[in-house]
């Protein structure tokens, strides 16, 4: 174990809920570390992880399901404090001899608690004053477990809060972790502190520190390469690698013809003086449009980059001798993802990031940012000294403006688009929303229609245009960009690009509809 683990951390249980990452986001906004496993983790392993304390997800299973996610007892005999949310509240109060009822209805959306004088968990809460709070749940506690008792209710929970302060055990029906619920981060700060008696050491500059000294001690020998897109993760992960191993690490740029405008210039600028590390830049775009001609089929796209990357991937790094290891920017959402009790989500569109590339290069790997949420990366990237034009960056997909060209990609439909995005970039910019929003992009449809430009009919491409707000990307709604700065992002497009005379706004949201169009 190391210091950042061996104390003053918390242990997520996950049963499936979809808030699951939230529970973690908030603790480590609070400044407590804290990891996600499944609910069947091996006991051995839980005790000798040794958690401070244990929060227990919610869960869209029954506890009277057929193959309901059961946790070991054992978790309740750690002697450290657990706080059981929603089906985590339920399975507590079933495995200490509660009872709980399957519900005919499920109560989901808003209530408002009513908190019982006493209870550490609602310290600073002032009694009989209603707090708002999110329902999500279908069965319901109808006994408590010896020992326990309410200590807030709903007109519809009698049991919305119960506790065992002698044994340190808690429970909520409502989920403290989301939004809908205004004080909730106050209630888990309570668990954290005030009952588990965690402390905020939790942030950037221990990280930093940490982590630097965890990668001189791997790769104490040999060289270091990554593959640097320009993107917030590759390139934080790259800047605190170099100030780990400082010019033994390459970074490998690639140009594969369907990046945003000036975005090869931008990332030699931002990193070839800053890094601290050598930059090798490829132009390889004439490549990846060869290889892409005539193509129209969006997996059969990413399929051809993603195949070519590695291909010139490889072409470079046996340019530099003693290569032995490889750093990725993998997050903690994919390594959640990859821990998941229920196994990988559904296949919707094959994954950005480049895929088999270790096994094929026989690299090691170095995957310092594989415990960060992307906020956190953002807040590592700043403190590194990374630009803030990379930092604040939104996501960008692998494949590029290939898979927001839908249909055929030619040199000039990229041109096209390449224009047309940077005018959304520029007044998305200038209108102050790119911290609101977590996408803003153009995409270049197939589809031409008529118009009249002067005294000339006109018969061109339509472009479309996406805003989101999300989280994590895992969900997303469209944003309402005011009026405008739709008009100047549409005048524009019309009037600057050669190519485009008619443009759309996209207002769908993820689900049912995915953040890209392809």
């Amino acid at each position: 174990m190391d210091s950042r683990r061996n104390s003053n951390r918390v242990l997520i249980l996950d049963f499936g809920s979809q808030y699951t990452q939230l529970i973690a986001r908030r603790v480590r906004e609070l400044k407590v570390y804290c990891e996600i496993h499944p609910f069947n983790m091996p006991f051995e392993k839980v005790r000798s992880w040794g958690p401070w304390a244990t929060i227990l997800s919610g869960s869209p299973a029954s506890v009277f399901d057929k193959n309901a996610p059961i946790v070991d007892r054992g978790v309740f005999s750690l002697g450290v404090p657990v706080l059981g949310i929603c089906y985590g509240l339920q399975l507590t109060a079933h495995l200490l001899g509660g009872r709980v009822e399957k519900s005919a209805d499920r109560e989901y959306g808003l209530a408002r608690l009513k908190i019982q004088p006493g209870s550490a968990l609602f310290r600073g809460f002032r009694k009989g004053a209603p707090v708002q709070v999110w329902m999500s749940h279908g069965d319901r506690v109808m006994r408590l477990p010896r020992g326990f008792r309410v200590t807030a209710t709903t007109t519809s929970s009698p049991f919305a809060a119960v506790e065992n302060p002698a044994l340190g055990f808690y429970g909520v029906q409502f989920h403290p972790e989301v939004a809908h619920t205004p004080r909730g981060k106050e209630i888990l700060a309570n668990f954290l502190f005030r009952i588990a008696g965690c402390e905020p050491t939790w942030d950037m500059g221990s990280f930093i520190e940490q982590s630097v000294k965890e990668v001189r001690e791997k790769a104490r020998k040999g060289n270091v390469i990554c593959a640097l897109s320009g993107g917030v993760d590759s390139s934080v992960a790259a800047a605190l690698v170099a100030r780990a191993v400082g010019d033994r690490l390459t970074c490998i740029f690639v140009d594969n013809g369907v990046l945003r405008k000036g975005e090869a210039a931008q990332v030699r600028e931002a990193f070839g003086q800053k890094l601290g590390a050598t930059l090798a830049c490829v132009d390889a775009s004439r490549r990846f449009l060869r290889r892409l001609q005539g193509v129209e089929d969006p997996e059969k796209k990413r399929k051809i980059i993603g195949s070519e990357f590695i291909a010139v991937f490889e072409e470079q790094a046996r340019r530099i001798k003693g290569v032995e290891w490889l750093v990725q920017g993998t997050l903690y959402p994919d390594v959640i993802e990859s821990l998941s009790f229920k196994g990988p989500s559904a296949t919707i569109k094959s994954h950005h990031n480049v895929g088999g590339l270790p096994s094929a290069m026989r690299l090691k790997l170095i995957e310092p940012l594989r415990e960060l949420f992307k906020d956190e990366v953002r807040d590592l990237g700043r403190k590194l000294g990374v630009p803030e034009e990379i930092v604040s960056r939104h996501p960008f997909p692998g494949p590029g403006l290939a898979v927001r060209i839908v249909g055929a990609v030619t040199p000039e439909r990229v041109r096209i688009l390449q224009e047309a995005d940077a005018i959304v970039q520029d007044v998305i910019g200038a209108a102050g929303l790119r911290g609101t929003l977590w996408q803003a992009f153009a995409v270049l449809l197939p589809v031409k229609s008529v118009g009249v430009m002067g005294d000339e009919r006109t018969y061109e491409n339509v472009c479309a245009v996406r805003a989101v707000t999300s989280l994590d990307g895992m969900t997303a709604d469209w944003y309402p960009l005011p009026y405008e700065v739709l008009g100047a992002i549409s005048r524009r497009i019309i009037n600057e690009v050669k190519g485009i005379n008619r443009v759309v706004y996209d207002v769908s949201s993820k689900p049912p509809s995915t953040i890209e169009w392809e």
